[in-house]
């Protein structure tokens, strides 16, 4: 009965962890309703499945973008950039879950069939969601206008595949302080049933994470380019990600109406977890 008592502590802290985290952010207008209870119920799910490494590399994404979020909120330019989003400010629970939600997969895989394989994908599902974030919140104050992946056009701020130098340059610190976090928890405490990873795996960790969440970043914004729903304002006549502006239903003019952002950072995430753990495999993955 030890794995039971140890389940039961698991849940307790991961609770009482995840609750405290969240209420704070809820009071701080960095979550939604939906989106703290969302976040309670992931923490502790993390904490449960997965331990320190995988809750921990969790608060260093949540505690990082909303820092950024918060720091960032009150500037002008991103204010006017933000307009066009299709959210903006507290997250709700689907964005939640669109960040989270496919590293919990990987963290409950790992629960079932213990492999390295797993951790190092999700690091790269991490810093991708990350590097996504710090390249939307730093990106916004950039004085340059951003320029489309696909044609080098240049584009209002805000605009969905729009990129900028400051842009990718926060979008690689991102994907690194991810990979950083997640290779000084895998050196410190056990993954799986072996031992912690070594200086030379969890160095090569934090660069696969940086290099495979940098990408990340860049296929999201070719899936923002290419294939996310844009619509324009009736009323102002400006483009922006959301179905309703200034009041109005939106003319949808261009992407599949299917693909939201939540949608775009879900695949764009799942191909930097697969780049992740095809980086992985010989380097670090036996």
């Amino acid at each position: 009965m030890e794995w039971l008592s140890e389940w039961w502590v698991r849940l307790a802290v991961g609770l009482a962890g995840s609750g405290a985290v969240s209420g704070f952010a809820y009071r701080r207008a960095a979550l939604s309703g939906s989106g703290a209870w969302s976040a309670v119920a992931m923490g502790t799910a993390f904490v449960v499945l997965g331990g320190p490494v995988w809750f921990g590399t969790l608060l260093a994404f949540f505690i990082s973008s909303t820092f950024w979020s918060k720091w960032k909120r009150r500037h002008r330019a991103k204010q006017s950039a933000e307009a066009r989003y299709a959210k903006s400010g507290r997250r709700d629970a689907a964005q939640v879950w669109a960040n989270g939600g496919l590293g919990l997969l990987l963290c409950a895989g790992n629960a079932i069939w213990p492999d390295l394989g797993w951790l190092v994908a999700f690091t790269g599902v991490m810093a991708a969601v990350n590097a996504d974030t710090w390249a939307t919140e730093i990106g916004a104050l950039s004085r340059r206008a951003p320029r489309v992946l696909l044609s080098g056009a240049r584009v209002p701020a805000g605009t969905s595949g729009g990129v900028t130098p400051l842009g990718s340059a926060a979008a690689l610190g991102g994907a690194a302080f991810i990979g950083a976090a997640a290779a000084l928890l895998a050196a410190a405490a056990p993954i799986t049933a072996a031992a912690p990873l070594s200086g030379q795996a969890a160095t090569a960790l934090a660069a696969i994470a940086a290099v495979a969440g940098l990408a990340g970043a860049f296929a999201d914004s070719l899936l923002g380019a290419s294939g996310q729903a844009m619509f324009r304002c009736r009323i102002c006549g400006s483009e922006t990600e959301r179905a309703e502006h200034c009041g109005a239903q939106t003319e949808h003019i261009r992407g599949y109406a299917w693909m939201n952002n939540d949608l775009v950072n879900l695949m764009s995430s799942a191909f930097a977890g697969l780049l992740a753990w095809g980086l992985g495999v010989g380097l670090i993955i036996p």
